[in-house]
């Protein structure tokens, strides 16, 4: 099991840049796909982003592709996501996810396809 806390998440103005964290409890964390998650107001919880176990392989939806770095070191049991460029359209609340898969796909787009996640962090961006 393991317990995901994001941070990071604030007000910038558009063209800027933040970069999330999600601090994880567990000594398994490496054997964890990570993925990212954002919701809006009134819309559904969207994935934005995902990364193997080992951080060598990423995935991402197109909208943040160029824009977007997902990352993790396992020795500190962190994850992150550097995101730039902003724009207004990528005000949400993120959210970081995990889950143990017995393949080794990262394309996991379904918030159904994770069992853990964090309580998530707010990101407003200003026209």
């Amino acid at each position: 099991q393991v317990q995901l806390v994001e941070s990071g998440g604030g007000l910038v103005q558009a063209g800027g840049s933040l970069r999330l964290s999600c601090a994880a409890s567990g000594r398994t964390f490496s054997a964890y796909v990570m993925g990212w998650f954002r919701q809006a107001p009134g819309k559904e919880r969207e994935f934005v982003a995902s990364i193997s176990p080992g951080g060598t392989s990423t995935y991402y939806t197109d909208s943040v592709k160029g824009r977007f770095t997902v990352s993790r070191d396992n020795a500190k049991n962190t994850g992150n996501l550097q995101m730039n460029s902003l724009k207004p359209e990528d005000t949400a609340v993120y959210y970081c996810a995990a889950v143990i898969t017995t393949t080794s796909t990262i394309y996991l787009r379904s918030r159904r396809q994770y069992d853990y996640w964090g309580q998530g962090t707010q990101v407003t961006v200003s026209s």
